[in-house]
């Protein structure tokens, strides 16, 4: 499709603007970007300058100066994603990615933002977070008219506070989201800030829940709460990109979730302080030190830490399901059921069968089980000491004190010092545990129990 076609008949559909026909017959040029890398810092090309982010396994929005006026162009389309390597699902995002690219501005920027609809249904943008005319905030029949499939609007306000922020659909919400649709935006301060420091790295992403059926390439949009694929900025372990730093960098991480629950995340050998919010910057006096933070459904955190401690620091979310890959959730817990003879015999007729180990699940994260095309593995990803038996929402902070400032490359894996791995003790063989079958008792209780009464005035039934 040519350029010509596609803009045909943009200028007709434009939202409540000061932008004239005549203006919007140029529009700024389309980027795409189909990469899963992490892109390097987009340094501001014009208008005031600013510390850019850094968005993990993404990129930032260009944008051209108009009479003053920052002019972005956002496209809704369908993307195809690479999750993992050999994993791709279809999505829906923007300008050939989801999430879609981050918008970077400063305080006080007059900001113009063309969103071009080549979804096959309506659809709107949702400024998450933003302070702005009514008319701007992207409530499909609320605030505006829908974005009909083929057609452009133009949103146009200043951006009037710093902060960490979104964008998102407000229109057939249910699926637009669950397909993928939603990106970053980060407002600058436009001078020194009392509550908003400056850092040395910097650096953003999303927090994402699919449903994709093992062997399918395209979410369950109806899903409510069972999802099986989690994400940052839709990658899983270990398609996840590291974030690399220089021993002694103060570091910002920016995470912002759009999921259907909350995620903890949690970083090692490290404490950080949450330094901001959707909300805004938080006051000195609110803030302490913490190693996890909560992030809600629809929420930004902001997080910032010197990282001081050099090696290869585990970043996550708490929850232990979300660093996994597609799982059953009516697989049995078979933990000290001694099924090997039973297995071996169904696997004659079923040569495919699989059921989760009598010792527990660890050793399924080595296992070449075979599993259908499209899929990601339950649990992947090595380490130099072996399987990692990590997947979805975890990635790892590296620290080094001879990276580079402004280098984001891969150091690879950390050189422990000598005597700094833990070890095995020698000679200290221990004989596995047995399993010690307890006898019922009559009335379902069990006989060997003992019962503790509370005593003392402290001792309340709550």
């Amino acid at each position: 499709m040519n350029r010509r076609n596609f803009f045909a008949g943009a200028a007709t559909a434009v939202a409540a603007t000061t932008v004239s026909r005549v203006s919007m017959a140029a529009l700024p040029e389309p980027v795409s970007q189909g990469s899963t890398a992490t892109a390097p810092p987009l340094v501001p090309p014009n208008g005031r300058p600013y510390n850019p982010v850094v968005t993990l396994n993404g990129w930032t929005l260009p944008w051209r100066m108009n009479a003053g006026v920052k002019e972005f162009h956002l496209v809704a389309e369908p993307v195809v994603r690479e999750m993992a390597p050999g994993f791709k699902v279809n999505m829906w995002g923007y300008n050939g990615q989801s999430p879609g690219p981050t918008i970077e501005v400063v305080e006080g920027d007059r900001v113009r933002i063309f969103v071009t609809n080549r979804l096959p249904e309506h659809t709107t943008v949702h400024w998450h977070g933003q302070r702005l005319p009514n008319g701007m905030d992207g409530v499909g029949g609320i605030t505006q008219p829908h974005i009909p499939p083929g057609k452009t609007f133009v949103y146009e306000f200043t951006a009037r506070r710093p902060g960490t922020f979104m964008y998102h659909p407000h229109a057939d919400e249910m699926v637009q989201m669950a397909m993928g649709m939603m990106g970053f935006w980060v407002t600058h301060p436009k001078a020194e800030h009392p509550l908003i420091g400056k850092v040395d790295r910097d650096f953003c992403f999303l927090l994402g829940s699919f449903d994709v059926e093992p062997g399918s390439a395209t979410p369950k949009v109806n899903t409510m709460t069972d999802f099986n694929i989690w994400s940052f900025n839709s990658r899983v372990f270990p398609g996840i990109d590291t974030l690399n730093v220089r021993k002694g960098d103060r570091v910002r991480i920016r995470a912002g979730n759009l999921t259907m629950t909350n995620h903890p995340i949690h970083i090692h050998g490290h404490e950080f302080e949450v330094t901001g919010t959707d909300g805004g910057p938080v006051p000195r006096t609110a803030r302490w030190p913490e190693v996890s933070v909560d992030v809600a459904v629809g929420q930004m955190r902001q997080m910032e830490f010197i990282a001081d401690e050099e090696g290869d620091w585990a970043l996550h979310c708490h929850k232990s399901h979300h660093t996994m890959g597609p799982m059953g959730h009516d697989v049995p817990t078979m933990i000290g059921v001694d099924h090997k003879g039973v297995a071996e015999k169904i696997r004659k007729l079923v040569p495919d069968y699989m059921v989760m180990g009598d010792k527990g699940m660890a050793d399924m994260g080595e296992m070449e089980m075979p599993i259908p095309d499209n899929t990601v593995p339950m649990m992947t990803g090595t380490g130099p000491f072996g399987s990692a038996e990590m997947g979805g929402m975890f990635t790892l902070l590296k620290v080094r004190r001879d990276q580079k400032p402004g280098d984001y490359r891969d150091p690879g894996w950390f050189r422990h010092p000598a005597g700094t791995v833990a070890r095995e003790v020698p000679n200290a063989n221990v004989p596995p545990a047995t399993r010690k079958e307890t006898p019922a008792s009559p009335k379902g209780g069990r006989p060997d129990a003992t019962v503790r009464k509370p005593s003392g005035h402290d001792a309340h039934n709550h």
